[in-house]
């Protein structure tokens, strides 16, 4: 039986702040869907690739956040990648629903390693419903009603390295802070999207000619929010499938399988269990689905 809406919109509001602060979602496959944050790793394979993740947060409860998230990419020429992201994210009263577009430049560090330089724009469609607030006896400030739900363009920017063994990002997707819903005590009122800075690293460590660990982590900076970090680690079995476990601090832990169904296929499923929150004992988890397709 789905949780009744009302206690799911007092819980976002007045227990579960990370809802509020976090306002971009977040992938327990990040290090397989960096184009999502990224500019700079559209390209960075040298392929062309589709790809696909569906995360279901808190299922069981009726309103929780649903996101789905699609990205193509390619290198053209010696130098040059392109790619195109699109993310619809449902949060309670919230929907929003970006598109962007990626540019990156290789420049050859030495043999093994490369830099990308990326470049990202975007256009967002933002969308609150403040009727659902009065409706659940939340305090709203008038300035809720200049809430333009058109497009509003953005810019992002990023860089990967990536050699052999190490994997290296830094980017700020969204530099822009257009008008949205935010969280100010008890009230709702009209305020900013909020910064977002992602850090990632990876490394592999190949055990022998089938095994091959790689632990990763990843660091989401947000405005005004505390640090958000995955610490991320899998063993990959001879090329064809990959066990992994996750722990976000002070949020929940996961775990993960990713299989190499071809060479140019790979599907990955995600289960994650909140820990801290309000939430924690009346959902049903966070499930999460990984598809890429490689040319």
């Amino acid at each position: 039986m789905k949780i009744n809406c009302i206690y799911i919109v007092l819980f976002a509001f007045f227990l579960t702040g990370n809802s509020i602060a976090q306002q971009d979602p977040s992938y327990i496959f990040y290090r397989y869907n960096m184009n999502f944050v990224n500019p700079a790793y559209a390209g960075a394979e040298e392929l062309t690739e589709f790809g696909a993740n569906v995360r279901s947060q808190w299922s069981g409860v009726s309103g929780a956040p649903e996101t789905q998230s699609f990205m193509a990419s390619t290198f053209v020429g010696k130098k040059v990648g392109l790619g195109v992201s699109v993310v619809n994210d449902k949060t309670f009263i919230e929907t929003q629903t970006s598109v962007a577009i990626d540019f990156s430049y290789k420049v050859q560090w030495d043999n093994y390693t490369n830099i990308y330089f990326g470049l990202k724009t975007s256009g967002n469609s933002y969308n609150a419903n403040t009727d659902g607030l009065m409706t659940f006896g939340i305090q709203s400030d008038p300035s809720l009603m200049n809430i333009d739900g058109g497009l509003t363009p953005n810019i992002g920017a990023g860089v990967y390295l990536q050699n052999r063994k190490l994997t290296l990002s830094f980017s700020i997707p969204k530099i822009l802070k257009p008008k949205r819903l935010e969280q100010d005590g008890g009230s709702a009122r009209l305020g900013r999207n909020k910064l977002h800075m992602y850090l990632m690293s990876a490394y592999d460590i190949e055990i022998n000619e089938k095994l091959m660990f790689k632990p990763s982590a990843m660091l989401r900076y947000i405005e005004n929010a505390p640090l958000s970090i995955d610490f991320t680690t899998a063993l990959k079995f001879n090329e064809i499938f990959e066990l992994g476990a996750a722990y976000r601090l002070n949020e929940g832990v996961a775990g993960f399988i990713l299989f190499e169904l071809a060479e140019s296929l790979s599907v990955g499923y995600a289960y994650e269990s909140s820990s801290g929150s309000s939430l924690a004992n009346i959902n049903n988890g966070t499930h999460e689905i990984f598809l890429k397709f490689r040319l």
